[in-house]
């Protein structure tokens, strides 16, 4: 299985963060998958693919072209591919993977899931996300789509389309399992009555 994983590439962020993306890159290598990764080897990116190799996976790094010195690209990877921008990136990233992984992270990580989080919603795709998370970064996250879900922002079946995990095992679990089928109905898309 091809497993995107989304993190940090932030150097402010405590050391515990860097070692859990370490820790998801082994275990990836361990139960025999391909890395899929932001291409640089900065932060928790570069701790996910660097751990992934030792472990004798394969990584492909999507790094966009005017971030290639500021993040510091992969050269190490398998494959390393250079795109225009950040939505090439995105998608090309999502094509290549047949999983994704969530790590803590800040904006972009989030937009990546977000992305990748409505397109499952949607039933855009059938593969499988899971949201590790052993350190509560992303409570206030998860709070406040349970919020929109009461408020009539977001649809019934949101928590259907993601898994939440506290280990890393446990994130992987979720991800080799079959995920729930998203077949979003007319009602779905109903935003009010008329």
């Amino acid at each position: 299985m091809r497993v995107c994983v989304f993190c940090s590439s932030s150097g402010r962020i405590d050391r515990r963060y860097v070692e859990l993306a370490a820790e998801a890159g082994a275990e990836l290598a361990r139960r025999g998958h391909t890395l899929v990764s932001g291409g640089a080897t900065v932060s928790c990116m570069g701790a996910v693919a660097q751990a992934a190799r030792e472990g004798g996976a394969q990584t492909v790094g999507v790094i966009p072209k005017a971030l290639v010195d500021v993040e510091i690209a992969d050269d190490d990877s398998a494959e390393l591919i250079v795109t225009e921008d950040m939505r090439s990136r995105k998608g090309e990233m999502d094509r290549r993977s047949d999983a994704f992984l969530v790590l803590p992270g800040g904006l972009g990580t989030l937009e990546e899931l977000f992305e990748i989080w409505t397109a499952r919603v949607l039933g855009m795709h059938e593969k499988p996300i899971a949201i590790l998370d052993p350190y509560g970064l992303y409570e206030p996250l998860r709070d406040l789509m349970k919020h929109l879900l009461d408020e009539g922002f977001a649809r019934p079946r949101i928590f259907d389309a993601v898994g939440w995990a506290t280990t890393v095992e446990e994130a992987f679990d979720h991800l080799e399992r079959s995920p729930v089928r998203m077949q979003p109905t007319a009602e779905d898309y109903i935003e009010s009555e008329p």
